[in-house]
């Protein structure tokens, strides 16, 4: 179990670096924009974390004999989504050593996003000061490398959840008893 958990979790978690990067790429190319962010965002961790089931059924047809119980498939399916939430987060780290005035960039717009929202939503003075006030203070904060990391692997995680449990309950097989015409008595 624990070479399919780490492969297939590492491979989960390099897929969804590499598509949080291509959508970085794409919002600073006007391709993506905050409006449609969240579906391309979460759509690619469910594209990435499709691994998970591939890792279950691998570990019940070639380590299992076939056979899954529901919980089984739950615990292979959660170890592979925290390799990968590890991975995707250590992603994110690297692409922002990188790259790091994207970031900058990326709050400068978010920012700016939710401040025209407030205003078509007709927000008070008052309102618009404190949402700015709390982007500063989480632009402050997400500067500690440590808060950083535990957020990026809030983002994942429960979509790892969800798709491990889809997976274990559609994968989950019992093993066959012998049926009482096979049985042959001595």
């Amino acid at each position: 179990m624990q070479r399919i958990v780490i492969v297939y979790g590492l491979i989960a978690g390099f897929i969804a670096s590499v598509l949080l990067s291509l959508w970085m790429y794409f919002f600073h190319q006007g391709i993506v924009n905050l409006d449609n962010g969240e579906l391309v965002g979460y759509g690619s961790m469910i594209i990435a974390l499709s691994m998970v089931f591939f890792g279950v059924r691998s570990y019940r047809d070639n380590q299992n004999g076939g056979v899954i119980s529901f919980w089984k498939g739950v615990k292979v399916g959660l170890l592979i989504s925290l390799i990968a939430a590890v991975v995707y987060a250590v992603g994110w780290e690297i692409y922002m050593l990188i790259s790091p005035d994207t970031v900058n960039r990326f709050f400068d717009s978010y920012t700016e996003h939710a401040l025209n929202k407030l205003r078509e939503g007709g927000a008070t003075p008052e309102e618009m000061e404190r949402t700015i006030h709390e982007m500063a203070g989480f632009r402050e904060m997400y500067k500690n490398p440590l808060i950083r990391l535990g957020m990026t692997m809030v983002e994942i995680l429960p979509v790892g959840v969800v798709v491990t449990f889809v997976s274990a309950a559609l994968l989950r097989k019992k093993e066959m008893l012998p049926s009482p015409e096979r049985v042959t008595s001595g």
